[in-house]
């Protein structure tokens, strides 16, 4: 299994950084799934066609990381159906993740693709790197949150204004969960049972997944 590295919860320095980690805990943690956001198509299992990113090289690296807080499940998604991923950073334990060494016009790409706008804006990210975290406006996945940095790269990610107690929680679909559930797997730091224990645990899906059955969906997707 590969090591998790160590994030350093410092903001870093350079408010202009060429490269950023952005950090997925959903469907982007599977990089076929990510590469709709970058080159462009529909995710299998998805509804949506992304128009991609300026720059569509894949990621220079991808690695596992843990955040500080919590995923759960809520709104509607009209991609997959059922619950989407959230994260709150406010909110107490551990969050495997993976993270994505992409440009920073990359990021304000993808973060414009799922924030349902058009890619080619560029973010300025001095709120969120000088902050910790920045709101550019009331949507899902429209709060930016730096968790700190590694290798002196800022580690960012984005989710919803709200707190994971604030909005009722909602089921993921079973694409949506094997795609989360395989791009962690994939990762390389957690085994089968790890992961499939930890996404059938999250609010949402606590109770409407189990162990087994996320296991099974990592079988049926090989």
């Amino acid at each position: 299994m590969k090591a998790v590295p160590e994030i350093d919860p410092g903001l870093p320095d350079d408010l202009r950084p060429g490269l950023v980690w952005y950090t997925s805990y959903g469907s982007n943690t599977h990089l076929g799934r990510l590469g709709c956001y970058i080159r462009g198509g529909r995710p299998d299992g998805g509804a949506r066609v992304y128009p991609g990113c300026r720059d569509t090289r894949m990621p220079v690296r991808s690695i596992p990381v843990e955040l500080a807080g919590a995923v759960y499940f809520a709104t509607e998604s009209p991609v997959w159906g059922g619950g989407r991923a959230f994260y709150d950073p406010r909110a107490e334990g551990r969050v495997p993740a993976r993270a994505h060494l992409v440009t920073a016009g990359q990021f304000a790409d993808i973060a414009a693709q799922e924030m349902y706008r058009e890619p080619g804006a560029e973010l300025d990210l001095t709120t969120v790197l000088t902050r910790g975290t920045a709101t550019l406006g009331d949507g899902r996945y429209e709060t930016l949150v730096c968790a700190g940095q590694v290798d002196g790269v800022p580690v960012l990610t984005f989710t919803a204004p709200w707190g994971m107690g604030d909005v009722p929680w909602n089921p993921p679909s079973a694409a949506y969960v094997r795609h989360v559930a395989a791009g962690l797997l994939s990762a390389g730091a957690w085994d089968v049972r790890t992961v499939a224990s930890y996404v059938a645990g999250c609010p949402g899906a606590a109770g409407h997944w189990s162990r087994e059955t996320v296991e099974d969906l990592l079988r049926d997707g090989r």
